[in-house]
């Protein structure tokens, strides 16, 4: 069943990457003023990429649990109006020297200190004073009780192995033994309650964010991976849904074969699921994923959607060239996603060689697929993504965060490609390309449109999000103060007002 889809245009902008003086975005006040900037703007969606909590590499497509969040993204400044923090404490600490990109590491260091003083403070005025928050507390710890308790006791069980991924802890937590299961819930009984804490501040906040943002008339697109970590609270908990062997091992692992964007392929690591037991409990764990994405965001955009049509098998002591292709759930797991779901809607990310199986997944589904303008201009009248092929039942990017920023992509374009784009969007010289493209973006016949940040900047490849398939140095550029000017959103709100977005 198709959902409709208003007509509007949107930015992509993670929340790390807004502006803020500690060094990463936050819900705090720089969230509440982009929001207000959207709406001066003339934008109806705000694209955030996952917000789940993240670990080695920094990725958030490689998250430590798929219903947990980032607890980066807490408000240090409200945790000061409370009282749990002090703001010379606040402001002591070293977020790193380089305004336009994140430094992990000082944040992995120094946030988690001060989030450890709070909880502190909180927890003794809740036991001294029963604290205002503590029966919200105790109805978010139960409402979410489902995914929490195990997300907060493996996340307590990782700070004692020494941030070891749980296939190396010892034996009897490792395969989760009732004995030890009752054992480290006794004796990390404090480390679980700050990883509950975090949970509660986190969901408090962003549905607080996100409502105001609701009330402006700006819908919140989420983004979710297809793929969860292997060093996961979801895998440690459920190894049945995923193909383990009996040591909890890795068998196959997810990726891409080898193709025009990579002559070796892509071996991102994942664990791939066992969809046969997903099929067995009625996609139970997928509805409860998509359920929480209901509940977060106004529409959720699913990565990789082409692996519910067939998915990469690699074996994990090999490369992706030796892999191959298996059959994935199809319409039955769309049917659960949809039966989850309800009013919420779903974008699918289809990008990359599809083939018919997949447009006709996508055709069933309801959901409206993806189109980049930064591969249309191939010299090939026939590419689909040019805009004489949208549809509107669709969603329609410049480049999301894998690609180069425009301005990167058009320094290295081939030459004849280059002249085939400019003809086409009728730039008389490069300096005019960019803008030129916004435009004939927000021509399109599509439903959505949604433009990079960096984009909208003009920025340079220094500021892409992510080179796929690297580890170290991604997810890093912010936004600056002061950067999305009056101008830059003046010409943005009459685009979208020639354009009726």
């Amino acid at each position: 069943m198709m959902k409709e889809y208003k007509r509007g245009a949107g930015v992509l902008l993670p929340i790390t990457a807004l502006a803020s003086p500690y060094g990463i975005g936050s819900f705090g006040r720089e969230a509440f003023k982009f929001v207000d900037q959207l709406l001066e703007a003339g934008q109806k969606y705000w694209q955030v990429l996952p917000m789940g909590p993240i670990s080695y590499g920094d990725s958030p497509y490689q998250s430590l649990s798929a219903f947990a969040g980032n607890p980066y993204f807490i408000d240090l400044e409200r945790m000061i109006t409370e009282n749990l923090l002090d703001v010379n404490e606040v402001e002591a600490l070293d977020y790193g020297d380089t305004p336009e990109f994140v430094q992990y590491d000082k944040i992995f260091k120094n946030r988690f200190l001060l989030l450890r003083k709070a909880f502190e403070r909180w927890n003794k005025r809740c036991r001294e004073d029963k604290c205002k928050e503590t029966e919200a507390f105790d109805q978010f710890v139960k409402e979410e009780a489902d995914w929490l308790e195990d997300y907060a006791l493996y996340m307590a069980c990782k700070i004692h192995f020494k941030q070891w991924e749980w296939s190396r802890w010892d034996e009897d937590i490792k395969y989760r033994n009732d004995q030890a299961m009752a054992k480290y819930r006794e004796m990390l009984s404090d480390e679980i309650l700050f990883w509950k804490f975090l949970q509660f501040r986190f969901f408090q906040e962003w549905r607080e964010l996100k409502k105001y943002a609701n009330n402006k008339g700006i819908e919140i697109i989420g983004d979710i991976p297809l793929y969860v970590s292997y060093d996961s609270a979801d895998v440690w908990a459920q190894p049945q849904l995923f193909q383990l062997n009996d040591r909890m091992q890795l068998t196959n692992v997810a990726g891409c074969p080898p193709d025009d964007f990579s002559d070796d392929g892509q071996k991102w690591g994942n664990p791939l699921y066992n969809w046969g037991k997903h099929e067995e409990q009625d996609f139970y764990w997928w509805k409860r994923r998509m359920k929480s994405c209901a509940q977060l965001y106004d529409l959720t955009r699913i990565d990789h959607f082409i692996g519910m049509v067939r998915y990469y098998c690699i074996p994990s002591d090999k490369t992706a060239k030796s892999g191959w292709y298996e059959k994935g759930p199809g319409i039955k797991l769309i049917n659960a996603i949809n039966e989850a779901m309800k009013d919420s809607k779903v974008i699918a990310e289809n990008l990359g060689v599809a083939g018919p199986d997949v447009d006709e997944l996508l055709e069933k589904s309801g959901f409206p697929g993806m189109k980049e303008l930064e591969v249309a201009f191939n010299g090939d009248p026939k590419n689909e993504h040019l805009p004489h092929f949208h549809q509107k039942h669709g969603v329609v990017y410049i480049g999301t965060h894998d690609n180069e920023t425009l301005k990167g992509h058009i320094l290295y374009e081939d030459s004849k490609k280059l002249q085939y784009m400019m003809e086409y969007i009728s730039a008389e010289n490069v300096s005019q390309i960019i803008r030129k493209m916004m435009r004939m973006l927000y021509m399109s016949v599509s439903d959505l449109v949604i433009l990079q940040m960096q984009d909208i900047l003009e920025k340079d490849n220094k500021a892409r999000m992510n080179f796929p398939s690297t580890v170290g140095g991604n997810w890093k550029w912010r936004l600056q103060e002061g950067e999305f000017t009056q101008a830059i959103s003046k010409e943005l709100k009459e685009l979208a007002f020639i354009y009726n977005r």
